[in-house]
């Protein structure tokens, strides 16, 4: 979508140079500069990714331990028991 403000922006150039009249030229590069500065903010936004953050998706610190002591159980679990030492001889 951002890649749209970045057309509309060079129209805009393009009507500036192309006009014969002060305040047109004025109001086309004034909608250019805008226009381009909405296509580096989305730009930007796309990039760093803050427009598809989700801060409510985020796991809290009780809910972490419970998985992860989840985890460590099920670990331990798939390891089977643990090998028991050999009684010592009896002499």
């Amino acid at each position: 979508m951002h890649w749209l403000y970045l057309l509309l922006a060079f129209g805009a150039l393009l009507m500036a140079i192309t006009t014969v009249h002060t305040w047109l030229l004025l109001l086309s590069l004034v909608a250019a500069l805008a226009l381009f500065v909405a296509w580096i903010r989305g730009w930007y936004l796309d990039r760093a990714g803050e427009a598809s953050r989700d801060e409510t998706a985020m796991i809290d610190p009780i809910e972490l331990r419970r998985l992860r002591e989840l985890a460590e159980a099920r670990k331990r679990e798939a390891a089977g028991p643990a090998p028991q030492d050999p009684a010592p001889p009896t002499a």
